[in-house]
């Protein structure tokens, strides 16, 4: 399993090479990356740092990346501070940057729905009103596809045209769908070559998102009558999209997901977890209690995502971008089920303290 594992995340990095795909490729470049200490930012920091098409990479975030080598130059920026745009503004052109990666946003929900807001809602207009400014001539954004919504009218799969339908009471997938909408208007506006990438949650045996602890319980919570398909995006998948996006000018709105899909009781079967069913009509009231009480590990906007389908369609990232991912949904399961696995029996073997 480890060496296919190995074999698998050096073809996704391969993938990730200009060869056969439509577009330029880019020289020279120099790239920034806004949220470079988050998990897409260390990986594709990794990634860049070996390219030698990259001559520097510009990290901005509250730290710097563990990832960062000889190329990478580390700036302290606060999205949630007004003064950030100035000094994003003047980063980003005594840097002469090329390419603006923007992925700082929350990976799993929070309870601080004020700051949240201000990190990635007003952020990314901070960010791209320095973009704006020094006019930088392309930007590569982080969405979701969680952004559609799980809704009982959804079609099988969801293309890039559908709209973003999530529940904006819920303050994880309005923020990004505010993001998002300001992404479309900068890129309209600004000229700018404007790519972004719409990821299917990322699984895999290093990610810890909200999907990560979800399927690390023992008994994993399902609605009583409901099973939906689900389908994910391998965390190696997801950091290649990303490096092909960097690498060629790829203007458009793309889903990254892997191929095929699962319902959610065989995924809590592949992940070795047993079932907990909660009938539909408690549901609600039972997430907002435990959302309250900072158990849950996601609000009850979510609990939409146990009763429908929200599945998006990869064709247009296969057609264009030439992304093929190297895992399926299910071995994306079982690449996080085996790596949780070592963790379950790590815990257990840990001695007692005290």
């Amino acid at each position: 399993m480890a060496k296919r594992r190995a074999k698998n995340r050096n073809a996704a990095i391969e993938k990730s090479s200009p060869r056969g795909v439509v577009g330029a490729p880019a020289h020279d470049l120099v790239v920034a990356l806004v949220g470079a200490d988050s998990f897409l930012g260390r990986n594709l920091v990794g990634l860049l740092e070996e390219d030698p098409r990259v001559v520097r990479i510009v990290a901005l975030d509250f730290r710097p990346p563990a990832t960062a080598g000889a190329k990478t130059r580390y700036y302290d920026v606060d999205l949630t501070q007004p003064a950030c745009e100035e000094r994003m503004a003047e980063i980003l052109a005594a840097e002469r940057v090329s390419t603006l990666v923007h992925v700082a946003f929350l990976s799993s929900p929070s309870h601080s729905a004020a700051w949240t807001h201000e990190f990635e809602s007003v952020g990314t207009m901070h960010v791209l009103h320095a973009a704006r400014q020094v006019r930088v001539p392309k930007l590569v954004h982080w969405s979701q596809t969680l952004l559609y919504g799980a809704r009982p009218e959804n079609p099988n799969f969801l293309t890039e045209n559908h709209g973003l339908n999530a529940r904006t009471d819920t303050p994880f997938f309005l923020d990004k769908i505010e993001a998002e909408s300001e992404v479309r208007h900068f890129g309209e506006a600004s000229g700018a070559a404007v790519t972004v990438l719409r990821t299917a949650p990322i699984l895999g045996p290093t990610v810890r998102n909200y999907l990560t602890r979800y399927l690390s319980h023992r008994l994993v919570p399902c609605l009583m009558g409901f099973d939906p398909l689900l389908q994910f995006v391998h965390e190696v998948d997801a950091v290649a999209a990303f490096k092909l996006a960097i690498d060629r000018d790829l203007p458009g709105t793309f889903n990254i997901v892997s191929d095929g899909v699962l319902p959610l009781s065989t995924v809590i079967r592949l992940a070795g977890r047993g079932t907990f069913p909660v009938p539909h009509t408690l549901a609600v009231p039972l997430v907002n209690a435990l959302w309250l009480a900072q158990i849950s590990e996601a609000p009850p906007g979510f609990v939409d995502h146990l009763k429908y389908l929200c599945v998006a369609d990869g064709e247009r990232a296969a057609r264009v971008m030439g992304f093929r991912p190297t895992y399926s949904t299910r071995e994306a399961v079982l690449d996080f089920a085996t790596a949780q696995h070592l963790r379950d029996v790590r815990l257990l073997n840990e001695p007692a303290v005290g």
